[in-house]
This record gives C-alpha cells, structure tokens and sequence, in this order.
C-alpha cells in the first residue's frame, strides 16, 4: 500500500506547480482484489498490424457510448455509477485498465454499471513533444461519438507509449481509429483537436475538487475512482462488489 509515485505538474501559464500523488497499489487494490484479470482475455494482438501503427486490442466486451460535456458516458443508465479520471500517458491507468478494464467493461455490457470517464491532461509535459495527454484524450473523446470507444481505449493503454518518451501522433491515431472501424467525422475531430479545450478543462475542475483528494498523498492524481459519487480510497471494496473479480 505504500507504493506510490508522486508526480509535479506545472501547468502552462503559472508558476504554481501541482502536486499531485498517483496512488499505485493502494488504487489497483481496491479494483483488482486478489484477482489479476488481464485484457489478455480478449482478443488481442494484430498480427497484421502496419509498420509504426498502434496494435489493435479488442475490448473483452461492447457497451454504447456518448460524450456530454467533456466526459465519456458509457453503458446505459444504472444504479451505480463509476467516475474515473485517466491520462492517456499514466502509467497507472494502464495497470488499473490491465487488470481491472476487462471486469469493469463486462458489468457495463450487463447493464449494472455505468462508467463517466474523465479524460485530463496531466501529463501534456511529459511527452516529446509535449501534447500526447491532450492528443490522447481528445482522440478517446472522439472514438466515443464514433462508435470506436471500448477498443480504442483498450488499445491505447495496451501500446500505451513509454512516459517520458515519444506519443502517438495525431496520423497515428486516425489509423488506428479507423482500422477499429470508426467513420470519417474520427479523423477531423482528432486532427482538429475538436474535445481538446475539454480534457484541460476536465483537469483544472479536478485539481480544484477537494473531494478528489486521495488520502495518501492529499491531492488529485490519476487514476481516481468515485463510486456513486464518493471517491475509493484504500480499504473500501464498493467497487469489488459492484464488479467482482472472476
């Protein structure tokens, strides 16, 4: 439990930096229970895949999705809902969708859960050039209106690029969304950076919300999890039981 990373983000524009903790094991603990379920139970791997294109992993299962206000609403209405807040470029949202994705995808198939995904921007100075978090989330935006969501966001974290190191460009991601199968509106909406106002925005709401503060370290950091609207911290099993481990 005491595994976790800090990270400082300075944000363009001011000269506060922000701290903000990723809370590793504590966060994947409460997912994945003593249960590791990999998206390797889907489908995955593209033999066929082009010189320098992203890998295809298909999602384990379907659900529908839309975007409202900057947010990716997938699955139909239920009686529990998932917000979680995830940056293309953290490391651990990879773990915490290796291992918890695929249960979690299942139960909003089944109709019991329904998942907001918030995408942020922390980590836009982290890539070179700097942008992938901002480039990532706008184009998982745009996978969500074009009917691509569940095996793009798979795909993504899956060959998900080293922090620190080159990101996917923006050709890149067309690519891949359209081998997934996404129609013509993916590429302008990725290429024009349609959402990207919003995942910045999705960012600046969270780092001010002091109920998105995780316990270890007393800031935002990603992932972060809110069942039913309050958010997991170490020790609560809300979402186990909501999404059990197989």
């Amino acid at each position: 439990m005491g595994n976790r990373t800090q990270v400082t983000a300075t944000r363009r524009g001011s000269r506060t930096p922000m701290i903000v903790g990723i809370v590793v094991v504590a966060v994947l603990a409460l997912v994945v229970g003593g249960v590791v379920l990999s998206q390797r139970s889907a489908s995955s791997g593209d033999p066929m895949t082009p010189a320098g294109s992203i890998p295809i992993t298909r999602a384990g299962s379907q659900f529908p999705t839309e975007v409202d206000g900057g947010v990716v609403i997938a699955g139909r209405s239920s009686s529990h809902t998932l917000d979680v807040y995830e940056d293309a470029l953290c490391p651990a949202c990879r773990q915490f969708e290796a291992r918890g994705g695929a249960r979690i995808a299942k139960v909003v198939a089944e109709g019991k859960l329904r998942v907001r995904y918030h995408l942020v921007n922390l980590l836009d100075q982290r890539s070179q050039p700097r942008g992938y978090s901002t480039l990532g989330g706008n184009a998982l935006l745009c996978g969500a209106e074009n009917n691509v969501f569940p095996d793009l966001h798979v795909s993504l974290y899956t060959a998900q690029p080293d922090e620190g190191g080159a990101g996917y460009t923006a050709d890149q991601l067309v690519d891949l969304g359209q081998r997934l199968g996404a129609g013509p509106a993916y590429a302008d909406c990725v290429r024009g950076g349609k959402h990207n106002g919003e995942v910045a925005q999705n960012l600046a709401r969270a780092a001010k919300d002091p109920d998105l503060r995780h316990q270890e370290s007393g800031g935002f950091g990603t992932p972060a999890l809110v069942v039913d609207g309050t958010m997991l911290q170490p020790g609560d099993d809300r979402l186990d039981r909501i999404a059990p481990p197989v």
